[in-house]
């Protein structure tokens, strides 16, 4: 007979099973004998067995010392232990960390302020902080500890409601792109960042109101209305009253300085040879062509002013082209971007002036937008006194332009030079080099090279006309067989001419049989691939240095202002030209100074003159550079505008190039006058280098 004995501690039960005499185990609970010989469970009813000593009677119960003696049980069901066992196993998994109770993760960002600058929300620098944070903080959330904190670090901040922007003005709402609420983990995840390198805004409500989310940071294209004079409502726009007493290069000045937010094209015409490139916000009123994004509102000036009207909450960037635009206005602007504040070193000996330029440029230091800090050195070694201010660094621009003429990488006449392949200056990346010179020369002051071949300008520039002659060509045998297909008389002489120089034209891409009257087309053909198409790889590494500065983008733009500074003109210095250059400094009226100073000015204009017409040691280029380090005024202008300035205690002249400034001696006669100046122009220092 077997006895069931139920005890427990607590709310735990179990049964007693029974160790038979014949071996195995008999569980009271499920009424059989259980097969595995010693099991802590019955695999029957799932109850926790507590063995009973062995018996070999079964029907003699159990005392109940042998119930006191049973363990007290821990688990009530088999279920349970394997649930406890399997958690055990899972933090056994997840190392010593899965033994430890797990803590919330902290995140930290940076918070930011947004106010409101130049009609635009912008963020106020210096009041950036660190804010610690749940990743899943939702924006409201996040706008709460954002601007709590903000106002623990700035007591000044006002005490009004606030909005969370994204870095680019917008409203915190959902994650940029989808429709799904924000919340800061979602949000790093679309952006990509980690969260140390997260950074929202706080703004007042009431500023981003008057701005609006298409501020200045937006990127969103405005809307703009057009409407005729009658049909307005200013109720939309900010009028703004100009000094029409100042003159151009002020109002251009004010316009760089962000004076100017409201432009009236009808201003342009004042500040002309400018390009501006600015924010509007205001109403705009003009009579000139007025283009947006490069697509022209008005074909051509409308016949009465039109105002155009553009929303104070808009962003819109408008250029105004003057039709009488030229050069320097457009280099100007290009200027812009130079950093004045740093500097690229060049070290200069006047008789080299092309090593020491190639290892100016190819210092890891150098770089575009810096200032060029030139130092000359003579063959003794020693240094030339005072700082590089402008006059050294033009000076070093005119000798590397006329250095660079006579490269190897140039063929063709002296005044229409064209690109050819040559496989050590490819090698040294010369054609980069040679653009990368020419843009940085016209953007920081110095001469254009004013040697270039049109054909080839007008190829960089994407105009494809082409006009070259059989002289364009410096090889004389093939200049010899072209000018002998050009005066074939029969197409049989024609025809056995190209036969007898099939190598040339069959590498050309060109051989075929050729009528008298093609014969003319058939050599401009050649011509062309001969100039430009046979030097394709290396004129476009001459157009990826030109890009230098963004050079070559306005010279595309403005091909018919910018690409004349490249070719070759007839147009030489005049003595008029430099005499209203050049502007005298004169003592007081009356003066016994203001008297030789008038006479000498009588020497000068006739000096020049004279240098005009040969009659001189030197000429008029020379003077120019002399006094000022150039040979013609550069595309950018002459800044600072030359002056004339005079000397009592030296018989010869004295040239400040820096300051573009000339100092005349004072003599008694105009024949000491002119040997004088031919003697000290002719033994200044780089006399006959350009």
């Amino acid at each position: 007979m077997s006895a069931l004995f139920v005890f427990g501690t607590g709310s735990y039960s179990a049964c007693s099973a029974f160790r038979l005499k014949n071996g195995g185990m008999f569980c009271p609970s499920y009424g059989k004998k259980l097969v595995e010989e010693s099991p802590n469970f019955c695999s029957g009813c799932g109850e926790r067995l507590y063995h009973a000593s062995c018996i070999g009677d079964t029907s003699l119960p159990l005392t109940s010392q042998t119930t006191s003696n049973c363990p007290t049980p821990t688990f009530s069901t088999f279920l349970e232990y394997r649930k406890k066992k399997n958690e055990e196993r899972q933090k056994f998994s997840e190392g010593r960390k899965g033994l430890k109770k797990k803590e919330k993760r902290k995140v930290q960002i940076n918070v930011g302020l947004m106010t409101i600058k130049k009609g635009g929300l912008k963020p106020y620098r210096g009041k950036t902080i660190f804010l610690t944070t749940d990743p899943d903080a939702t924006a409201t959330s996040l706008l709460n500890q954002a601007v709590k904190k903000m106002k623990d670090f700035n007591k000044d901040l006002k005490d009004e409601p606030f909005l969370l922007l994204y870095p680019d003005g917008t409203e915190v709402i959902t994650v940029p792109g989808t429709q799904r609420p924000f919340t800061l983990e979602a949000y790093k995840a679309e952006v990509g960042k980690p969260y140390q390198r997260i950074t929202v805004f706080i703004c007042l409500k009431s500023d981003f109101e008057d701005v609006g989310e298409n501020s200045d940071l937006s990127d969103s294209d405005p809307e703009i209305v057009i409407k005729r004079p009658s049909e307005f409502d200013l109720a939309d726009t900010l009028p703004l009253e100009l000094q029409h007493e100042s003159s151009p290069l002020q109002k251009a000045a004010e316009y760089e300085k962000g004076a100017g937010d409201l432009m009236l094209a009808n201003e342009v015409q004042q500040v002309k040879n400018y390009f501006i490139s600015k924010t509007v916000q205001q109403t705009i009123s003009t009579a000139f062509t007025l283009q947006l994004d490069n697509d022209s509102l008005f074909a051509e000036p409308p016949e009465e002013p039109v105002e155009v009207y553009i929303p104070l909450k808009k962003k819109v960037s408008l250029f105004f082209r003057d039709t009488n635009l030229q050069a320097h206005g457009i280099i100007a602007n290009l200027a812009l971007e130079l950093d004045h504040k740093k500097v690229g070193r060049f070290n200069i000996s006047r008789s080299a002036v092309w090593d020491g330029a190639v290892r100016g440029f190819r210092r890891s230091t150098y770089s575009d937008n810096y200032d060029m800090f030139i130092k000359f050195n003579d063959d003794a070694g020693s240094f030339e006194e005072g700082l590089d201010t402008g006059g050294p660094r033009r000076e070093f621009l005119t000798l590397l332009m006329g250095s660079l003429r006579n490269r190897p990488i140039f063929d063709g006449p002296p005044e229409s030079r064209y690109l050819v392949y040559n496989s050590r200056a490819a090698r040294q990346d010369e054609y980069f080099l040679a653009g990368k010179m020419i843009a940085v020369s016209i953007v920081h002051g110095g001469p254009a090279p004013h040697f270039l071949s049109k054909n080839l300008v007008n190829h960089i520039t994407g105009n494809q006309s082409f006009s070259a002659t059989v002289e364009d060509v410096q090889d004389e045998e093939i200049t010899k067989i072209l000018h002998q297909v050009l005066k074939a008389e029969s197409e049989e002489s024609l025809h056995n001419l190209i036969l007898q120089n099939s190598t040339i034209f069959q590498t050309a891409g060109c051989l075929r049989n050729v009528k008298p009257f093609e014969k003319q087309a058939f050599v401009e053909e050649y011509l062309r691939w001969y100039i430009l198409e046979r030097n394709q790889s290396v004129i476009q590494r001459f157009k990826d240095g030109l890009e230098s500065l963004n050079f070559l983008s306005a010279l595309q733009q403005n091909s018919s202002v910018l690409a004349p500074l490249l070719c070759f003109s007839a147009k030489a210095l005049t003595a008029s030209e430099l005499e209203s250059m050049f502007r005298p400094d004169l003592s007081p009226a009356g003066s016994n100074k203001r008297h030789k100073e008038v006479l000498t000015l009588g020497f000068w204009a006739d000096y020049l003159l004279d240098c005009e017409e040969k009659a001189t040691a030197v000429c008029l280029e020379d003077l120019m550079m002399f006094a000022t380090g150039l040979t013609a005024v550069p595309p950018a202008g002459m800044t600072p505008p030359p002056r004339i300035q005079f000397l009592s205690v030296s018989p010869f002249p004295v040239a400040n190039i820096c300051a573009n400034t000339l100092k005349l001696p004072i003599c008694d006669s105009y024949s000491i006058f002119k040997a004088n100046m031919d003697f000290g122009i002719q033994n200044a220092p780089g006399f006959g280098c350009s």
